[in-house]
């Protein structure tokens, strides 16, 4: 695979630390969810970085597709403990849409979330459900 760009984030203190991205342009404490302490958690760092690229996907198929099409994601993070007692994941991504059908909507989606980075790193280890809304 050719990388077209690459970066570093530090972390010290685990889920209740700090952790920074090396060029020093984001940084954030972390706070465990429920622990009542300021700071973002993993998940939702997780869950940001996804509907970023989820929604840029979109906007490459939707442009393959000759589709105009407004459209907005949400990514819903979750996590939670696997029967074996470790932790997993599980992902919900809603794409709404605007000024395409239910069915080209689905489509879009679908194509999406075959060809974003963060669907296909979580593939296959992952329980990722697709949502659509169309206006």
């Amino acid at each position: 695979m050719k990388v077209f760009y690459k970066t570093r984030a530090t972390s010290t203190g685990g889920r209740t630390g700090h952790t920074a991205l090396d060029d020093g342009s984001l940084a954030f404490d972390l706070a465990s969810p429920g622990s009542g302490k300021e700071g973002a958690n993993p998940e939702q760092l997780f869950a940001l970085g996804y509907a970023a690229c989820f929604g840029s996907a979109l906007e490459l198929i939707a442009k393959q597709m000759k589709l105009d099409v407004t459209a907005k994601t949400s990514v819903e993070v979750g996590i939670g403990q696997t029967a074996s007692g470790g932790y997993a994941l599980d992902i919900d991504i809603y794409a709404e849409t605007t000024g395409i059908t239910e069915d080209e909507a689905h489509r879009l989606i679908e194509k999406a979330h075959e060809v974003c980075p963060y669907s296909n790193a979580t593939r296959g280890n992952i329980d990722v459900r697709l949502h659509v809304v169309v206006n």
